[in-house]
Order: C-alpha cells, then structure tokens, then sequence
C-alpha cells in the first residue's frame, strides 16, 4: 500500500505537468501581435476639447442681450421720447417683460453651455487629464452660478414693490454685474482651454512617469507629501488616478483581445 501511494502522486505530478506544458505551448503557438498594432492599441491620439467656441458663441450673445436690454430698457420702459418704435416693435408687450423672457433664455443657454462644458471635461478625464479636470472644476460651473444668482436677485426686485424707474435701474445693474462676471470669466475659461489643446500634452500618468525616471537617472527622489499639499489633496488624486488606470486597464484589454482575434 505504500509504494502504490508515491507512484500516484508522481503520475498525479507528471499529468498536471504535461497540462501545463501543453497549455504553455499552445499560448507559444498562439498569433502573435506586431509591435506596431500593440503600439497603436496602447497609444491614444490626442483629442481636443471644443467648447472655445461654445463659450466664445455664449459671450458674444450675453453682451448683445445686454446691449438689446438697455436699448429696450432706456426707449420702452424709461421712455424717452421713443414710445412709437416701441409700441411697432413690441405691440401690447411691456419692455420689462421683454428683458425678464430673454434673461430666461440666456439662463437656458448657460445651462446647457455648462452641461455640454461637464461632458467634455468628463471625457478628458477619462482619458487622463486629471489635473486639467481639477483646474477647470470651478471655473466651469462659474457662468451657471452668476446667472442663478442673478435670478434669485431679480425675483426679489419684482417682488419689491418699487417705482418703475427704480426697477429698471436695478434690473440693469443686475445684468450689468452678470456681464462684468460671466463675461472675463469665460474669456479666461477660452484661453485655458485652447492652451491645453495647442499643448497637446500626454496623459497624467505619462507625464508622472517621465518625470519619475528622470528624477532616477538624474536627482534623488523624496517619498512623502509634497511641501504645501494636504492630505484631502493627495487623497483625491490617487482616487483619481486609480479610477482613471482602472478604466484604461480595461480598455487595453478589451483593444489587446480584438487584436489578438483579428490575427
């Protein structure tokens, strides 16, 4: 009994290594990827970002909104000797009405101006750039939360009982403020943008890894924080850049399998 008991486990061992010789071989055997395909699976072109010209389109159209509501403002409601054009242009509308129906549509515009501002940053990040993602989170949600302001401000001043003339002074300098704020704001998000897409600069993680064999070859490196960052800082760009490797993991997989059946 106890002789048959080692020649089991050997022809046991013996089976298991064959298996794995033959799996190993068949692996060997296997269509082979040039490196060329592999390197232009692995490889991302660089993909800019549009939204210039949205946000350059939506200044454009808040400053003549602004001009076209102080026109209206000066000639229909102050009425300044111009009550015939205003009466054949807006007919039985009140030029107040008319600056508040098109404040709502310029409020519709920001909105989607900073939806389709959040759908581009989402795909930038995904694609790597967490630190142009970072840079840019306040600074797109800026137009959307002036405007909100500004009409929270101004259902209070049509809620206020005041006089004509005073309403309509108030009511401009509202929209006068949302013009001196929105307006450089994106101006400034245009240069940014349009910076980062004349860059051309590769992902995140391409740019730590130069850095990190540079700093190898060339300096020695120092492990721990940063002088001037916290701790929230640090924590939030390792989930980052985990999701982000997370992600991009999968898709080479999924590029690497589909390259692998077409050869």
């Amino acid at each position: 009994m106890d002789s048959k008991g080692p020649s089991l486990y050997t022809q046991a061992g013996t089976s298991v290594d064959m298996t794995r010789s033959l799996d190993e071989d068949s692996l060997v055997d296997g269509p082979l990827i040039s490196a060329d395909a592999l390197h232009s699976a692995i490889r991302r072109e660089f993909q800019t970002i549009p939204t210039p010209c949205h946000a350059s389109l939506l200044s454009l159209l808040h400053v003549v909104y602004v001009v076209l509501s102080m026109c209206v403002a000066v000639m229909c409601v102050l009425k300044f000797g111009q009550e015939e054009v205003c009466a054949s242009i807006l007919a039985n509308v009140h030029g107040d009405s008319v600056i508040v129906f098109g404040k709502v549509c310029l409020w519709v515009l920001v909105l989607l101006f900073t939806g389709c501002v959040q759908y581009h940053h989402s795909r930038a990040r995904s694609r790597g750039y967490l630190q142009f993602y970072r840079q840019m989170q306040g600074l797109k949600h800026l137009p959307i939360t002036v405007h909100s302001t500004g009409n929270v401000l101004l259902l209070v001043v049509l809620a206020t009982g005041l006089s004509p003339a005073v309403h309509t002074y108030m009511l401009l300098s509202i929209l006068g403020l949302e013009l001196l704020v929105t307006v450089p704001c994106l101006i400034y998000y245009t240069v940014q943008v349009m910076r980062f897409n004349r860059e051309r600069a590769a992902p995140d993680v391409s740019q730590e890894e130069h850095s990190h064999n540079y700093s190898i070859t060339s300096l020695p490196t120092e492990t721990g924080f940063r002088e001037g960052s916290s701790l929230e800082e640090v924590v939030e760009k390792q989930a980052d850049l985990i999701e982000y490797l997370k992600q991009h993991n999968t898709l080479l997989s999924k590029r690497l399998l589909n390259l692998t059946a077409q050869h």
